[in-house]
């Protein structure tokens, strides 16, 4: 039997470049989602390319819809055997200008979704003993930066809660596994619907990688769980390595670049967002998985391909490092004569 996977924020990003990829291996995926356009044209792409989709509406904020999606899944398509979390939602603001309300809202959605989504995803698995959850995290999840403080505190605290669960299924020897897929700036559709009160259009920070580079982090994530996280892009490896090491020095680079680097020279669009309503709400409102970077994203990552090779990187690293030796040890015999 296929695989049946289920994926929260499947309509548009990395859930739908996800989606995609699970589909070519004929998996049976459940697609959650607020908006209805953007489900409609996933599930579309998933029968195309071999998959089996089942379209669930709902908020990842509320634990009873993810609860009645999780029925569903397991009514219509069967065991459960992966599950994505990927929904968020977001403000582009200075911490000081982002109201209450609107804070919550992301919280809801970006951490406590993970929350709910993992909560139904174990209570099937753990009966089972089977079974994993990816959790598509963030660099900014180690190292915030300005102008996203309800993002990035959301994120911390998905590696927080990640981690802690994992200890629980650690201590239980189960086989239900937990991990996280730490993701770089993408070309997503987030940058034109997330709410803004930049006065200029948000971008994503430089580099940019296509959602296709995530999705095969994510899949690669789902197929060996056996690590707590993987970082996917070049980028992502520097930012945490570079917050580890030289943290106030990064602090001081952000705090003079990370206002300019997360906007570009045109004017913000114009609408509120799709904080409290999906931006696909109509029929023929799909924005597909990519934003409107593409000229200036990276379709492949040589740093994540390593990363899910790790025999072929040792023995690559293990020649290089003979080489080098060797090379030193010539140029000391050289010298030595």
């Amino acid at each position: 039997m296929s695989q049946v996977v289920v994926i929260t924020g499947a309509s548009a990003g990395i859930g739908r470049a996800t989606a995609r990829l699970f589909a070519e291996r004929g998996a049976r995926i459940a697609l959650i989602a607020r908006g209805e356009a953007g489900l409609e044209a996933t599930a579309k792409e998933v029968t195309e390319r071999g998959g089996h989709p089942l379209i669930q509406q709902a908020d990842t904020a509320d634990p009873h819809q993810m609860e009645a999606a999780a029925d569903a899944v397991e009514r219509l398509l069967g065991p459960i055997d992966v599950w994505v979390n990927c929904a968020f939602t977001s403000v582009f603001a200075p911490f000081t200008e982002i109201t209450p309300e609107e804070y919550r809202r992301v919280t809801e959605v970006t951490y406590l979704g993970f929350v709910n989504g993992t909560r139904a995803a174990l209570a099937r698995m753990l009966p089972r003993d089977r079974g994993t959850v990816v959790q598509v995290g963030s660099a900014l999840g180690e190292r915030a930066i300005p102008l996203q403080s309800a993002y990035c505190a959301a994120k911390h605290a998905i590696n927080g809660f990640t981690s802690s669960v994992r200890l629980e299924l650690l201590h239980k020897g189960s086989n239900v596994h937990i991990t996280v897929a730490q993701m770089p700036a993408v070309n997503t559709p987030q940058f034109s619907w997330v709410r803004s009160r930049l006065p200029r259009h948000p971008q994503p920070v430089p580099p940019i990688y296509q959602p296709e580079v995530a999705a095969r982090g994510v899949v690669h994530a789902a197929d060996h769980p056996g690590r707590k996280q993987r970082y996917i892009g070049a980028s992502t490896a520097a930012t945490v390595w570079a917050n580890r090491l030289a943290p106030a020095l990064l602090d001081r680079y952000l705090a003079r670049t990370g206002f300019d680097s997360q906007q570009t020279d045109a004017p913000r669009p114009a609408g509120r967002g799709n904080l409290y309503a999906p931006a696909d709400a109509v029929p023929g409102s799909d924005h597909g998985a990519h934003g409107e970077f593409d000229q200036r994203s990276h379709a492949h990552s040589v740093q994540a391909a390593l990363a899910r090779h790790p025999a072929v990187t040792a023995a690559t690293t293990t020649a290089l490092t003979v080489a080098a030796v060797g090379g030193a040890r010539r140029l000391l015999g050289t010298r030595g004569r």
